[in-house]
C-alpha cells in the first residue's frame, strides 16, 4: 500500500520510526515531512499529505502532532479526506470499518512506539464495513461537496428544532 506520512516537530521522532516500520511490513512511504524536530506548524505538512491521498496519489495518510488535534482538523478541511484521531486500537478499527478513514491522526506526545505500531497495523487490514456505513458516508460527501461550493444541490437532512429549556435556572446565556 501507498502511504503518506507527515508530521510536524512533536511528531516527528514518532514518524521517523513509524516510517521503517511501514518500510519493514513492505508498504511504500511517501514522507511529506517534518524533517526535523524544529519548531513547525502542522498544517504545512497536513495539506500536501492529505492532497496525495485525495489527489489518488496515494491510498491513506498517517498524520502525527503532539495530541493529534491540529492535525485532524486541518485534514478535515481537504475535499476527499476523512481523518480520524485515534487513541488506541479500537478507534482506529472501527475509523475504518464505519468511517472509511483515509487519514489516521495519532497524539505523538500520547502513545508509545508499540501501541502505535498495533494502531497502524489494525488500521491498514480492516476493511470497510459498507453497507448503512457506506449510506453515511455518501452524505458526508454530499454535504462536502455541498458546502464547499460545488454543487447548488442542497444535500437532504432533517431541519434542525430548537428546544427550550424547562423549568427556572434551566440552560445558561437566556
Amino acid at each position: 500500500m501507498k502511504i503518506v506520512l507527515a508530521a510536524d516537530h512533536r511528531g516527528f521522532h514518532t514518524k521517523e520510526r513509524l516510517k521503517d516500520f511501514l518500510l519493514e511490513q513492505g508498504h511504500d512511504v511517501l514522507d511529506c515531512g517534518s524533517n526535523s524536530d524544529k519548531s513547525s506548524d502542522y498544517p504545512d505538512f497536513a495539506v500536501p499529505a492529505c492532497l496525495k491521498v485525495a489527489r489518488n496519489q496515494a491510498e491513506r495518510a498517517i498524520l502525527l502532532c503532539g495530541t493529534g488535534i491540529g492535525m485532524s482538523i486541518t485534514a478535515n478541511k481537504v475535499a476527499g479526506i476523512r481523518a480520524a484521531l485515534c487513541h488506541d486500537e479500537l478507534s482506529a478499527e472501527i475509523s475504518r470499518r464505519h468511517n472509511d478513514a483515509n487519514a489516521l491522526c495519532l497524539p505523538a506526545d500520547l502513545l508509545g512506539d508499540e501501541l502505535v505500531r498495533r494502531m497502524v497495523g489494525a488500521w491498514l487490514i480492516t476493511p470497510f464495513d459498507g453497507g448503512r456505513h457506506a449510506r453515511r458516508i455518501r452524505k458526508v460527501t454530499a454535504a462536502e461537496r455541498h458546502l464547499k461550493g460545488r454543487s447548488h444541490e442542497a444535500p437532504k437532512v432533517p431541519a434542525c428544532r430548537k428546544r427550550k429549556a424547562k423549568g427556572k435556572g434551566k440552560g445558561k446565556g437566556k
